[in-house]
C-alpha cells in the first residue's frame, strides 16, 4: 500500500494550510472575538463550521469524486462547467486573488506611508511587486511543497504564536460585552463569518494542486491520492483550528480593554502596538505579507491548471501571467470596492457549495440520486441568488423572501434545500423502483 511519510504528509497539510490561510482568515478571527467577547466560543463553534468544517470536507468530495467537474456533474454537465467556471472566477481574478494583494497592502505599507506620499503610486508599484513574486514562484505548481510548507508556513505560524503568547504573558483586558449581533444568535453569527474566508468554495479547487503535490512525493495511485490528500486536509484543517482559536482569543481581549475597532485588522493592530510597540507592526506586516502572497501563489496556479483545461492551446505559463496581470489591475481599485462585491456573490454562492458537499457524503452513488442533486441545487442556487440580490438593494424581493425559515438569521436557503432533498429523494425512489 502506498503512504508518504510521516514528514512528507506533514508538508503536504502545511501546504494546503497555507493556500487556505490568507488574508480573511487573519481579520476575521479577531474580528469575531472582538464583537462576541463572552459569547467568543459559541461563535467560534459556529464559524469554524463554514471556516474550517466544510472546507476539509471540500477537500475530501472533490478528491473521493475525482475532481470538481465529476462532483458537478451528478447536477448537469452544463452547471459543472458554470458553477466550476464562477467558482474560479471567484477566488481568482475577480475576487480573492487582488484582495490578497489589496489587503496586505493596507497592513504592510499603509501604516508606515508619510501623509504627503502618494498612495496610488505606492499601491501599484506594490501591487506590481506582489504579484511578480506570486507569479515567478507559481510557474513550477509542483515545487508548491516546498516553498510554501518548509518556507513560508513555517515563518507565519511562528508569527502568529509570538503574539498569542505575547497574550498570555501580558494581556491586554479580559472578554468584554458582546456586540449586539452576537448577544442572541452568536453560534449563526459565527457561522455567516465563515463565509467571508472564501474557503469552502476554495477548497472544491485546491485539491488540484495538493494531489499534484502528493503525486511528485511519489505517490501514483488513484487510491492512495485520495487516502493521503484526506490525510493532508484534515492537517491542515487542525491547523486552523488551533490558529483560527488563538486569534479569536486575542480578538476578545483586545476588544474588551479598547473596545469594539472598524475591523480585524484593527483590531490586532492595536494588539501588537500594546504588546510590541512599533516593531509589532513590522511583525503584523510580515505576518499579512506572508499569509497573502501564500493564498495568491495558490491561487494563480490552481486557476491557471483549470483554465488549460478550457482553452489548452494558452499553455500554463501563460495564464498564470494572465491572471497576475488581470489581478493587478483590479486590486488596485482598492480593498473597501473588491468587499463590497464579494460580500453578495459569496452569499450565492457558498450554500450551493456547502450543499453540494454534503450530497457527496450522503448520496455518493450520483447517478442513481441524480434527482436528489438536480432538486436540491436548484432549490438552493435560485433561493440564494435571490437573497443575494435582495441584499444588494433589491428590497421588493423581501415580501416573498421573508417568509422563509430561517430568514431573519440570514440561513433561508436551508429550507429550500431540504425540501429539494426530499423531492429528489421521493422521485429517486419512484425511479429506482420502475426500473
Amino acid at each position: 500500500m502506498e503512504k508518504l511519510s510521516t514528514q512528507k504528509l506533514v508538508l503536504a497539510g502545511l501546504t494546503l494550510f497555507s493556500m487556505f490561510f490568507g488574508a480573511g482568515n487573519l481579520i476575521f478571527p479577531p474580528f469575531l472575538g472582538a464583537s462576541a467577547g463572552t459569547n467568543t466560543w459559541t461563535a467560534m463553534a459556529g464559524f469554524a463550521v463554514t471556516a474550517i468544517g466544510f472546507p476539509v470536507l471540500g477537500v475530501i468530495a472533490v478528491a473521493q469524486s475525482g475532481g470538481l467537474d465529476k462532483l458537478a456533474g451528478h447536477v448537469h454537465s452544463k452547471f459543472a462547467f458554470i458553477f466550476t467556471l464562477l467558482i474560479y472566477l471567484s477566488i481568482g481574478p475577480c475576487l480573492a486573488i487582488p484582495r490578497t494583494a489589496s489587503t496586505s497592502f493596507e497592513m504592510a505599507v499603509v501604516p508606515f506611508l508619510r501623509e504627503e506620499s502618494s498612495g496610488v503610486l505606492t499601491q501599484f508599484l506594490y501591487s506590481a511587486v506582489f504579484f511578480t513574486i506570486a507569479f515567478v514562484v507559481a510557474l513550477k505548481p509542483d515545487k508548491l511543497t516546498d516553498r510554501l510548507g518548509k518556507v513560508l508556513t513555517p515563518c507565519l505560524l511562528t508569527l502568529i504564536v509570538v503574539i498569542f503568547a505575547g497574550c498570555m504573558i501580558h494581556p491586554p483586558g479580559s472578554y468584554g460585552v458582546p456586540a449586539k449581533a452576537y448577544e442572541s444568535n452568536p453560534f449563526t453569527e459565527g457561522f455567516l463569518e465563515g463565509y467571508m474566508t472564501m474557503d469552502t468554495i476554495a477548497a472544491l479547487n485546491f485539491g488540484i494542486i495538493i494531489s499534484l503535490n502528493i503525486r511528485t512525493m511519489g505517490i501514483s495511485k488513484e487510491s492512495g491520492l485520495v487516502r493521503e490528500t484526506i490525510k493532508a486536509g484534515l492537517i491542515a484543517g487542525g491547523l486552523l483550528l488551533g490558529v483560527y482559536s488563538a486569534l479569536a482569543h486575542v480578538g476578545a481581549i483586545t476588544g474588551g480593554a479598547f473596545g469594539l475597532a472598524e475591523n480585524g485588522a484593527r483590531t490586532l493592530n492595536q494588539t501588537v502596538r500594546f504588546l510590541y510597540g512599533n516593531a509589532g507592526l513590522v511583525m503584523l506586516a510580515a505576518i499579512f505579507f506572508i499569509a497573502c502572497l501564500n493564498t495568491c501563489i495558490g491561487l494563480i496556479s490552481c486557476c491557471s491548471k483549470y483554465f488549460c483545461t478550457i482553452v489548452p492551446k494558452i499553455g500554463y505559463r501563460t495564464w498564470a501571467f494572465i491572471f497576475a496581470l488581470v489581478s493587478l489591475i483590479i486590486s488596485n481599485i482598492g480593498l473597501n470596492r473588491i468587499l463590497e462585491v464579494s460580500v453578495p456573490v459569496l452569499n450565492a454562492i457558498y450554500p450551493v457549495a456547502i450543499v453540494l458537499i454534503l450530497l457527496s457524503f450522503g448520496f455518493r452513488d450520483g447517478r442513481k440520486w441524480k434527482a436528489v442533486y438536480v432538486c436540491s441545487i436548484a432549490f438552493t442556487g435560485i433561493t440564494s441568488v435571490l437573497l443575494s440580490l435582495e441584499q444588494a438593494g433589491l428590497g421588493f424581493l423581501n415580501a416573498g423572501l421573508s417568509l422563509l425559515p430561517l430568514y431573519e438569521v440570514e440561513l433561508g436557503w436551508i429550507g429550500p434545500a431540504l425540501l429539494g432533498i426530499l423531492a429528489g429523494v421521493t422521485a429517486g425512489i419512484a425511479r429506482n423502483k420502475s426500473t
